[in-house]
């Protein structure tokens, strides 16, 4: 499947008492394999909306997303569940790594819940760490990793079970700007190594420009 990630005539509207609040508005994109694409604009524009409708995290008032060619609207929630564990990494712009686990727990827990065996867990593990570096930081939990270290553990966590879709939410949006460079850079080598579809949420116009193509969110349509 060339584009892993589609979305057809989406639409996500709020009900606020007696407001009706439209949020996103007839949202048509494709993205393909390998491809980084930037999402840009302002805040409240519906950007971690559109990710989370991409994630299966939320469900689309109108319209249909598609995961690997497959229409999700009507699964039910053990289906997108599992479909999400096994083909959708996500990461937030606030690490959300379990404080009680080590860097390399964290990296195997999606592993664990998707059925690999834990020697299998940890190798892999092991693995992420050291190509970012990290292997000496392997034992820390997170209160003992820097903000860079835990958001670099928090992408190997998203891309452990090597996922077809990578979705992220200003992923930078906590560091300085030297440790975002190196955070984004390798974000960027994990997506065209493993040939993923990225969509990548990002305040940083700088980095932006850096990805293959940028799409902006503006009064609930896509421009």
């Amino acid at each position: 499947m060339n584009n892993p990630l589609e979305l057809k005539n989406v639409q996500r509207t709020f009900i606020q008492g007696e407001q009706r609040l439209q949020i996103l508005n007839d949202i048509n994109l494709k993205i393909k394999a390998g491809e980084i694409v930037a999402l840009v604009g302002p805040s409240g524009s519906g950007k971690s909306t559109l990710l989370q409708l991409a994630g299966l995290l939320e469900f689309p008032s109108h319209g249909e997303v598609y995961i690997e060619g497959k229409a999700c609207g009507k699964m039910n929630d053990y289906e997108r569940t599992a479909l999400r564990l096994r083909t959708i990494g996500y990461v937030y712009q606030f690490h959300h790594l379990l404080p009680e686990f080590t860097a390399l727990e964290n990296i195997m827990l999606p592993q664990l819940i998707a059925g690999q065996s834990t020697k299998e867990a940890e190798k892999k593990a092991t693995v992420l760490l050291k190509a970012f570096k990290l292997a000496n930081r392997a034992s820390h939990r997170p209160s003992r990793l820097s903000g860079g270290e835990q958001q670099r553990v928090a992408i190997l966590r998203a891309v452990a079970n090597q996922p077809r879709i990578l979705l992220a939410d200003e992923p930078t949006g906590n560091l300085d700007e030297a440790t975002a460079d190196i955070v984004f850079n390798e974000l960027m080598e994990l997506v065209r190594k493993h040939q993923m579809a990225a969509l990548i949420a990002t305040h940083n116009l700088d980095l932006a420009k850096r990805m293959d193509r940028t799409i902006k969110l503006q009064n609930g349509l896509l421009i």
